[in-house]
């Protein structure tokens, strides 16, 4: 098995948490930090409503880098706090540029 510490690895999601993507999306994380993977997750759209969800906090505690679209949350009328880093599109941009791996689920 390949060595993949140091190693660039980001998620975008945009559906929401109670969607299987979002569930897969979030797996897909634990699987990549286990693995050793600088692990990025941005949700947007639909999924800045999980942002809260118990295993993605969980995963935060372990090296995940959770960011949400600030204009998604403010358009659902959802809480801006510590549980992300609320950010722009601008992010998600260099997310595209700085990984060596980016998927999404939608």
């Amino acid at each position: 098995m390949a060595d993949l510490r140091g190693r660039k690895f980001g998620l975008l999601l945009t559906c929401g948490p109670e969607r299987p993507g979002f569930r897969r999306g979030v797996e897909l994380a634990a699987a990549a930090l286990g693995r050793g993977l600088d692990t990025y997750f941005y949700c947007l759209d639909d999924a800045v409503a999980g942002v809260g969800d118990g295993e993605l906090q969980r995963l935060c505690t372990s090296g995940l880098k959770l960011y949400a679209c600030a204009y998604g949350a403010q358009q659902r009328g959802l809480p801006v706090d510590a549980r992300a880093t609320y950010v722009g599109l601008t992010v998600l941009s260099d997310m595209f540029a700085s990984t060596d791996r980016m998927v999404s689920f939608n």
